[in-house]
Parts: C-alpha cells; sequence; structure tokens
C-alpha cells in the first residue's frame, strides 16, 4: 500500500472483529512504533500491551465507558516517560517533548496498523490517576493515549476534514 492510501484509509474504528492479532503482526506495529522520531533520539516513551479482558474492562471504565476498548483484542497504552526526558532536556523534557515522543510513536503505530490490515482509535479521553492505578505504572510514567487494535468491524464514512486554506498560513519575516 502506498502511503497517501494509508493516510487516506485510516480513521477511527470503534468496533472490532472477534479475531486474535498474531504475536507477527503486532510485533510489527510496535516497530514502526518504535521507529519514530523523538527528541534527542531518547525514545522518552514506553508502551504497554494490554490483551487481558479483565484490565481491558477496567481500562473502558477509567476511559468513561468507551466499552470498544474491550472489544478490541489489544490495546496499547502510549506513556511519556517524564524523567527519561527531564534528564536531558530538563522541565521541557518532561512537560513536553516526552509527551511529544510519546504521540509521533502512536501515530505511527496507527498508521501502521492501517498497512497490515488492522484498525485503531486514539483514546484520550480517560482518567490518568485510575488508569495509572490499574497498571501500577511508577510516578514518572504520564499514560497519553490509549490505542484499541483490532480488525475493523465497520466502515465508517470518510469525516470532514478542514480546508488547506483554514489550517495552512504563511508567515514571513516581520509579518505579524
Amino acid at each position: 500500500m502506498q502511503f497517501n492510501e494509508i493516510l487516506k484509509k485510516r480513521c477511527s474504528i470503534r468496533a472490532y472483529k472477534n479475531v486474535e492479532i498474531t504475536e507477527q503482526v503486532l510485533h510489527e506495529i510496535l516497530n514502526a512504533a518504535i521507529s519514530a522520531p523523538s527528541a534527542g533520539n531518547l525514545q522518552a516513551y514506553e508502551m504497554y500491551i494490554v490483551t487481558d479482558k479483565n484490565i481491558r474492562q477496567k481500562l473502558a471504565a477509567a476511559s468513561w465507558q468507551q466499552n470498544f476498548i474491550v472489544e478490541a483484542p489489544v490495546n496499547i497504552i502510549f506513556c511519556a516517560n517524564l524523567q527519561l526526558s527531564a534528564e536531558k532536556y530538563s522541565k521541557r523534557g518532561s512537560e513536553l517533548y516526552s509527551i511529544q515522543d510519546a504521540t509521533i510513536a502512536a501515530a505511527y503505530l496507527q498508521l501502521a496498523a492501517v498497512e497490515v490490515g488492522l484498525a485503531t482509535v486514539w483514546v484520550g479521553a480517560f482518567n490518568e490517576k485510575e488508569v495509572k492505578a490499574i497498571m501500577n505504572f511508577p510516578p514518572h510514567l504520564k499514560p497519553v493515549a490509549i490505542i484499541p487494535v483490532g480488525y475493523p468491524n465497520e466502515e465508517p464514512s470518510p469525516t470532514p476534514r478542514r480546508s488547506f486554506n483554514d489550517i495552512v498560513h504563511e508567515s514571513s519575516k516581520g509579518k505579524k
């Protein structure tokens, strides 16, 4: 699949088939995430794979009953490693760069999932404290996204996008 096809095909899926993901396919998309660029090449993030249904149910509850989290056979929690980034970049590293690192990696994973026939949705609406408790994360890890992954069981219509000119702006020196 060509890159532009992947971009056009990627959409948020909230219904998944009851089909397991092979370890080989899972590793392929995880390796794509690991290949993402990061500040200072620190890769200041961690990925936690959740396949246990009981934990997925708890995550869904902590995500205000987004029950498709349970339906997806795999959930990947992307966490910013605040400490790792702070060691090199101080406060800006812990407050921004580590979060950027985690989100870029998550986006790479989502695109790789499309290429292998999987679907995902970005879940950012969750109670961070509850997710940390469910997963027993240490204090230096900040969950920034839960990505349910599975084979799609729906084909939503394309969502409208803002126009190019609404988003892209040209700036020149001295222009305000």
